[in-house]
């Protein structure tokens, strides 16, 4: 795969959760997302004990609360949405503070909210534990396309080649006095922009000769076997074990 690159949702450091194989980090995030799904969306109680499952991860992992309500900021369209169902949705109505809302649309925008805000939560802690190279190996291990494995780690490491790229094309035009200001400067973008395009196709297909030269035939090496032991199995699945409990209260009560 490749050396290590660490990303903006990475926090280095050296917890329990940080030392968990990343396969069984990957299968415990979509297990508890599973088990937040398939709760019902008036036990409204389970998804505070939810919240605390995460937050009881996040100080394991000893990641600020600061760190990952920054990083909720993500899902600000999908509350906007949510924020919209009530006026929007048909059906019985009530008063709320003098505004006529619909029942349905508010238990479909909590829902929205509930279950996506827990979802992102899960998966930036995912994110803020694990590097994006012990993703893959994770994605890898879990025997996942090997081809979409690729494309993956390809677009990981090439994006920020081509972000690089966008900046120093940016440097030379404000060296050369340009400022881009109103609809005139939309011309010199598309020209930067599709010159941009240009110089990564290119750049593209002298990595492929590079890596055909090397004796590339269509799938990469594996250089890490990542493995787990039953007791780092057990720990990781004690967030989605615990949630599962929650959500089988939440039918039955």
């Amino acid at each position: 795969m490749g050396a290590g690159h660490a990303h903006k949702l990475y926090r280095h450091g050296h917890s329990p959760v940080h030392a968990l194989p990343p396969h069984t980090k990957l299968v415990a995030v979509f297990a508890f997302v599973l088990v937040v799904v398939s709760t019902p969306r008036e036990a409204m109680w389970a998804f505070g004990l939810y919240a605390l499952l995460l937050a009881g991860v996040a100080y394991a992992a000893r990641v600020p609360a600061g760190f990952v309500l920054k990083r909720l900021l993500i899902e600000v369209p999908f509350v906007a949405f949510a924020v919209l169902m009530p006026f929007v949705a048909r059906g019985e109505r009530v008063d709320v503070l003098g505004l006529s809302l619909s029942v349905n649309g508010l238990w479909g925008a909590w829902n929205v909210l509930a279950k996506g805000t827990l979802g992102v939560a899960a998966s930036v802690l995912l994110a803020s534990t694990t590097e994006l190279r012990e993703l893959l190996l994770g994605l890898q291990r879990l025997r996942l396309p090997p081809l979409l494995v690729q494309i993956a780690s390809f677009m990981i490491r090439y994006g920020d080649v081509i972000t690089d790229e966008m900046r120093r094309m940016r440097i030379a035009r404000e060296s050369r006095g340009y400022e881009a200001r109103g609809i005139r400067s939309w011309g010199v973008l598309a020209k930067s922009a599709g010159a941009l395009f240009i110089r990564s196709y290119e750049r593209g297909e002298r990595v492929h000769l590079a890596m055909v030269s090397r004796g590339y035939t269509g799938s990469m090496p594996v250089i890490d076997e990542v493995t787990a032991s039953r007791a780092q199995w057990s720990y990781a699945f004690a967030l989605p074990f615990a949630a599962l409990v929650v959500c089988l209260l939440g039918w039955t009560l």
